[in-house]
């Protein structure tokens, strides 16, 4: 009697607790008392009493919900109660049985997720592949909350769900259900289904995008159901890096999880333990084979990573060091070429601009002037190497693979204007050629200087000072110029190399990126300004003390000039007594001081600061994967030799080309043979035997397909596995590790008598709730003693304990003896587990 009133005190208190939360769900209001004990029975895991009802009612509703609309099997399973979860499971025409696994699964709780997936609505699978929204398109509340809708987004299948909450086994278990993530459809994709989704709602769609990539970049996902996760994640992060360029709205969503697949993918390299399983890695699925200076590794997998920029992985590169140095002696030894070729100079010229001067009288002045020196020549020679090397490249490459990379377009630029120039400057020679012949057939005096000559042969004899300012020769020079000027930036190509040059190059490198993003609003405002003033001023050339202003051309020069200050107040002022105008003229050319240098200039100066500290505070990283890039350049095979030596073809390239032609030969010779025997075939057999024979190839290549699915594991994919399954132990480790789950307490024991033969050290004797720990302090307290309920149903359901997993009855002689003291008090306890007492 005593029990019983305490019973409905407690139920009172908690009715009383509830109060105006029955404003969530109005029929909360209307349960008959037999529902609120269903209700109550299954949220605390009354297992007896729900089996009763289930058994024995005919009244009884179960799929009654209680005030915030949730049934008896989602209090079940929130409360973490197996038994009770699969004695409503084999009610028919259960409700919500979705909504249930997604609990399940969001909560971690696998064996429950196990139970829920053994229910005949998974039977076929489809339920698992379709979205909580399709299910509610077929009038279906399969993944119903309550009657207003899903409990996660509407876009959320359970796949997705265990990826987001990197649950390894749960997703193991749905994958050999046959659910899978489908990949989203590109991003400007125009079939119906992509537009009449961006059509209702497009938010949404970018939404479901987004939940469907965090579940493909998940190292759960991504460990267990690709067979090669290395690429795998390497692709998925380029992709995510592409889509955060494409959708601002989840821009830095799309990069964490980018950089989430990289750190996948470190951390399975972090996880090598030999060379072999580091090769596997680097190199992809490939035969592996001993390094030799014939044989060198592909690196399929660190060329990917260097693409996608993934720089964790720089430091596990080494280079062929001999290549490296070559290139960069031969690059040195061009360098010097182009002083070389410009000390004769170093002193001042011989003749001034106005002179000319011949080795003899008749001798054209432009022919002296536009021959090749022998330093000219090695720079030719150079050149021509160093075009053949790139043609080389983008042959191995690709044309488009070739213009990613910013140092390949800088290179050709470079022989780009030095081929312009030696064209240029050649041009200049074959005419000033040609007017030398003509002098050569028609003057036969000693000396030019009383002959008269033809206009255009006469302008080769004149100084630089008439020469026209499109002359070829000054084109040349002035190529040339530019030319060298590249040649010497490209030095930054190897400092990387160097751990002391190295990050200040990559800062430099940055710096210029920031300032092309800078160039945008700086070309705005600067050309807004330069049209101003000079449709201020334009109307008064002649009648300002400078030209300021009065042409384009000196606009854009002043206000260029005027950001370094080498600009005069006086380029606004007037020589007439426009007041109006100089007055606009001085307010303009102020507020363009003022935002050019003093808002743009400082803000220029503070983004470069930025990406220096970026770099500083990262600088061992970003050198190693700069000085990876570097390396990676010479590990594969071809371009040993550097220019200009690359130039001379090699005993191997006689060999290759000999072999090709060989090949070729064969193969010509083999087609017309076949084309023959066909011919004949098809002359002597009739169509009714190429039909069967037809039908035989086809059963032969579903044999050899069906032969190639069952074929044995590669090496490669036997170390990939093997690495897979230490990642997965080790994030589950860590996740142990990291936070307080509501998994299995253990106990250690140490059994050292006899009674428990085959016992573990380590037996699991209770999965509590989070309140369970001061439950079991509290009854030690009191001084007295409970049951251990580690299999089984548990004796402590009235507290609230969630009952454990089933587990086999333990083998010993003391369970027949120690019986319960009072069964009463546990009468809802039915397990094997009972049988053990343990006195605290």
């Amino acid at each position: 009697m005593q029990r019983r009133h305490t019973t409905l005190r407690e139920k009172g208190r908690r009715q009383a607790i509830r109060g105006p939360a029955y404003m969530f769900n109005e029929k909360g209001t209307s349960l008959t008392p037999e529902e609120e004990r269903f209700l109550d029975s299954a949220e605390y895991g009354n297992i007896p009493v729900v089996r009763k009802m289930l058994e024995e009612s005919k009244t009884l509703n179960f799929n009654c919900v209680d005030y915030m609309g949730q049934n008896a099997l989602q209090l079940a399973v929130g409360n973490e109660h197996l038994e009770v979860t699969e004695l409503l499971l084999k009610k028919e025409n259960l409700a919500r049985v979705g909504d249930a696994l997604l609990l399940a699964i969001s909560k971690g709780y696998v064996r429950i997720v196990e139970a829920i997936l053994n229910h005949p609505a998974f039977a076929q699978g489809q339920r698992l592949t379709l979205s909580p929204l399709e299910q509610e398109l077929r009038d279906d509340d399969f993944y119903a909350y309550d009657e207003d809708g899903t409990r996660f987004s509407h876009d959320i299948t359970p796949i997705i769900l265990a990826a987001h909450c990197q649950e390894y086994e749960i997703v193991h278990i749905l994958l050999l259900k046959g659910a899978r993530i489908e990949r989203p459809h590109d991003y400007f994709c125009k079939c119906n289904e992509c537009t009449e989704k961006q059509r209702k709602d497009s938010f949404s769609h970018s939404r479901s995008r987004m939940n469907a990539y965090k579940g493909l970049a998940s190292a759960a996902y991504l460990s267990l159901s690709s067979e090669d996760p290395v690429l795998t994640a390497l692709e998925l992060s380029n992709e995510l890096a592409r889509l955060a360029n494409i959708e601002t709205e989840f821009k830095n969503d799309y990069r964490k999880l980018s950089m989430q697949c990289k750190d996948f993918v470190v951390g399975v390299l972090d996880l090598c333990r030999d060379t072999e399983e580091v090769e596997a890695i680097l190199n992809g699925d490939v035969n592996f084979q001993v390094w030799s200076d014939h044989h060198r590794p592909s690196l399929s997998r660190i060329k990917l990573a260097i693409k996608y920029e993934v720089k964790k992985l720089g430091r596990t590169l080494r280079s062929p060091f001999m290549k490296f140095v070559a290139h960069a002696v031969s690059f040195t030894i061009f360098l010097g070429l182009l002083v070389v070729n410009a000390s004769d100079r170093f002193e001042g010229v011989k003749n001034l601009p106005n002179e000319t001067f011949t080795d003899h009288p008749k001798q054209i002045f432009r022919v002296k002037t536009t021959q090749f020196s022998w330093t000219e020549m090695l720079i030719m020679k150079w050149v021509l190497g160093m075009i053949w090397s790139e043609c080389k490249e983008i042959w191995e490459e690709g044309p488009r693979e070739y213009v990613l990379h910013l140092w390949n377009l800088l290179d050709f630029g470079m022989l780009s204007i030095f081929v312009a120039s030696f064209t240029a400057r050649f041009m200049a020679f074959l005419k000033a050629s040609e007017a030398q012949l003509y002098v050569d057939q028609h003057v036969h005096d000693d000396t030019l200087h009383n002959v008269s000559l033809p206009p255009e042969v006469a302008y080769f004899t004149y100084a630089r000072d008439k020469w026209w300012p499109s002359d070829p020769q000054i084109i040349s020079e002035g190529l040339y110029a530019i030319a060298v000027v590249l040649s010497f930036s490209r030095i930054a190509y190897i400092l990387p190399a160097n751990e002391s040059f190295g990050p200040l190059q990559i800062s430099l490198g940055r710096t210029v990126k920031d300032i092309f993003k800078f160039m945008v609003i700086f070309i705005m405002v600067f050309v807004a300004f330069m049209i101003g003033m000079f449709n201020l001023y334009s109307y008064y050339r002649g009648a300002k003390y400078n030209p300021a202003f009065t042409t384009v051309e000196e606009s854009f020069k002043t206000l260029f000039w005027s950001i370094f200050g080498l600009s005069e107040v006086i380029s606004v002022v007037l020589k007439y007594d426009h007041k109006f105008i100089e007055n606009i003229g001085y307010v303009l050319y102020g507020v363009y001081n003022v935002t050019m240098v003093v808002v743009l200039l400082n803000m220029l100066i503070a983004m470069i600061n930025n990406s220096y500290q970026e770099i500083e505070e990262d600088a061992d990283v970003e050198w190693k994967f700069a000085r990876a890039k570097l390396w990676l350049s010479y590990f594969d095979e071809g371009r040993t030799l550097p220019a200009p030596f690359n130039l001379v073809p090699s005993p191997k390239s006689f060999y290759y080309l000999i072999m090709r032609i060989k090949m070729c030969l064969i193969k010509l010779c083999k087609s017309k043979a076949k084309s023959c025997e066909n011919d004949l075939e098809m002359g002597m057999l009739n169509s009714k035997f190429r039909k069967t024979r037809y039908q035989a190839g086809m059963r032969n290549s579903e044999n050899l397909t069906a032969n190639n699915s069952f074929s044995k594991p590669t090496r490669y994919q036997k170390i990939m596995k093997r690495l897979i399954k230490r990642y997965v132990l080790k994030a589950q480790v860590d996740r142990e590790s990291d936070e307080v789950n509501e998994g299995e307490l253990w106990f250690p024991f140490l059994w050292t008598g006899s009674g428990f033969p085959g016992l573990p050290s380590r037996v699991p004797i209770l999965r509590p709730w989070g309140h369970s720990l001061l439950l079991l302090i509290r009854l030690w307290a009191e001084g007295g003693a409970m049951w251990l309920c580690g299999w089984g149903s548990c004796p402590l359901a009235d507290w609230g304990l969630g009952p454990p997993p089933p587990s086999p009855r333990l083998p010993t002689a003391a369970s027949s003896q120690n019986q319960p003291p009072d069964p009463e008090p546990f009468s809802s306890c039915h397990g094997p587990s009972c049988s053990v007492l343990v006195s605290l």
